[in-house]
């Protein structure tokens, strides 16, 4: 029995603890993100000009949309004949 002392010692050492469960949701959380991050991004060689051109897309819908607001007549046209 005493033979098996010396290499159960160092065992101890090996021993991985599990961190308390807030930390654990903590790290879950900032895993899902990432993922979630990768997997919006994938097949895209280019995110930030992707969204550039969104956001260049959505402003010209706005104007668009102003534009057609102002010009009053609703854009519908009777025909008489």
């Amino acid at each position: 029995m005493g033979i098996c002392l010396p290499c159960l010692g160092g065992a101890a050492e090996d021993v991985v603890e599990t961190p308390d469960p807030e930390t654990r949701r903590r790290q879950l959380a900032e895993a899902a993100e990432k993922r979630q991050k990768e997997s919006s991004t994938r097949g895209i060689k280019n995110p930030e000009a992707l969204e550039r051109k969104k956001r260049q897309q959505e402003e010209m819908e706005k104007q668009a949309m102003m534009s057609t607001s102002t010009s009053g007549g609703g854009g519908l046209k009777w025909q008489v004949g």
